[in-house]
């Protein structure tokens, strides 16, 4: 049901706030678990054939590269990445909001990583 209610939202996302145009997401290289890298990997292909169906762009961005941007180092911890986003103006609730602020910086900074 996860694919499913991801595909729903991607739909609905097009359609309320869309067109969509282009998708950037955190690329993971390595999983905490098996079932972690399963649904990842379950995700990926639910996103890769949504936007595939639809002619929309979709490209990964390495952890590193989005902690590089926003705090200055390609490990940065959780806190470093928080406070750099609030740095930039924003309130993010935890991490991951934090996380996903950066990445919308960095794919507009970056003109999706061709800057």
């Amino acid at each position: 049901m996860r694919y499913l209610r991801f595909t729903n939202w991607l739909t609905e996302i097009d359609r309320l706030s869309g067109p969509v145009a282009a998708i950037w997401f955190e690329e993971v290289r390595r999983h905490a678990g098996t079932d972690a890298s399963h649904i990842y990997g379950g995700l990926m292909a639910t996103l890769t054939a949504w936007a595939e169906l639809r002619g929309v762009h979709y490209e990964g961005v390495p952890v590193g590269t989005i902690k590089r941007h926003a705090a200055g180092k390609g490990n940065a911890d959780k806190a470093a990445m928080v406070a750099a986003v609030r740095a930039r103006g924003f309130s993010p609730g935890d991490d991951n909001e934090a996380d996903a602020i950066a990445l919308l910086l960095w794919a507009i900074e970056t003109n999706g990583g061709v800057a």
